[in-house]
């Protein structure tokens, strides 16, 4: 039996190194492509993946699914990437949820804004799946 308890030791570290087995990742875009893009890096590195296409949506998902960490899109119908970003903030629940900002602009303004409602970090669309991950990495901290 104590071969056995080696094998899942070994492979719940060798999970481990990459760090992102298992994660909850919400990704909130209006573009599709963007939406599936992000899923299928995330589902590759063994994430669970949640998307939305906007913040309404995301919201009630956030409830539900309680995401590890969570990428938005700025330029959103309805409720945009900042509002959103705030009202996530804002719950004593998910305030201290990672937020990344996603967007095709690279402006200093765009992150300056972003940083005042609260999020950890701006990427730049389209994104490298190692920036992607390498968020991820930066921000969720397993205990």
């Amino acid at each position: 039996m104590e071969p056995m308890g080696d094998a899942v030791e070994s492979s719940t570290d060798s999970q481990f190194d990459d760090g992102l087995a298992g994660l909850k990742v919400m990704v909130i875009d209006d573009s599709k492509t963007i939406r599936r893009t992000a899923e299928t890096l995330l589902k590759k590195a063994g994430c669970e993946v949640f998307t939305a296409t906007d913040g309404f949506e995301a919201l009630a998902k956030i409830a539900d699914h309680r995401p590890d960490i969570i990428f938005v899109d700025i330029m959103m119908p309805r409720l945009d990437g900042y509002q959103t970003c705030a009202l996530i903030k804002h719950n004593q629940a998910f305030k201290g949820t990672p937020v990344i900002m996603l967007s095709s602009k690279d402006g200093l303004f765009d992150r300056a804004r972003g940083r005042i409602v609260g999020s950890e970090e701006y990427l730049t669309k389209p994104f490298a799946k190692e920036e992607l991950l390498g968020a991820i990495k930066r921000h969720v901290h397993r205990d």
